[in-house]
């Protein structure tokens, strides 16, 4: 069963979101730090709060798609992005459904971990199908064991290189150094690279 729109609603108004973190990951700022190409085209699945919208958008990147099944944080985050960045561009959907793209980049932020796990397979299948060949799935995965408790539920390397090996290569799946002191120890940096 999906957590669903009404759940992640209110979830957010009643600001049970221990996930956010109040700005952009560390990890996450420094992958985008290197990104050289300002116009590709990227998608943010599941973005919250949406701090790496604002991070891309304030450091030049025009070309973004904000994804969230719930109203709540698309309207938070039409106050902090820049004037120029089209509110068409912030997209209340359900991930499964949505239909867009193909997509350069697809940057993986707590969206993954608060999936139903039996909802992996799809989701692997879902980033294969909105990126380009050779377009590229990355960002953070949690590292701890798989429990049926949550959002968020973890995982392992092993499982994720099982589950995405399929579509993609992997390119880095390795333990993230700049994690903030509550997840360090517990987070993945990946770069995966459709096939």
């Amino acid at each position: 069963m999906r957590l669903n729109k009404t759940y992640w609603q209110h979830r957010y108004e009643a600001r049970n979101t221990g996930w956010d973190m109040g700005m952009v990951s560390p990890p996450l700022g420094a992958y985008i730090d290197q990104l050289t190409e300002k116009n590709i085209n990227i998608l943010l699945p599941g973005a919250g709060m949406g701090y790496e919208a604002v991070y891309l958008a304030e450091a030049g990147f025009e070309a973004l798609t904000v994804l969230d099944i719930a109203p709540y944080p698309l309207e938070s985050l039409k106050e902090r992005l820049p004037a120029s960045f089209s509110s068409e561009n912030l997209v209340e959907a359900d991930f499964f459904d949505f239909e867009a793209g193909p997509f350069d980049l697809v940057l993986e932020h707590t969206f993954f971990c608060a999936l139903p796990p039996q909802l992996r397979p799809q989701y692997a299948l879902k980033m294969n199908e909105l990126l380009r060949p050779g377009g590229k799935l990355s960002g953070l995965l949690f590292d701890f064991p798989l429990t049926s408790e949550g959002p968020p539920f973890g995982g392992s390397k092993e499982e994720y290189e099982q589950l995405f090996a399929p579509y993609f290569h992997i390119r880095v799946l390795e333990r993230a150094t700049n994690s903030i002191p509550p997840r360090q120890g517990s987070e993945l940096f990946f770069i995966f690279e459709k096939k």
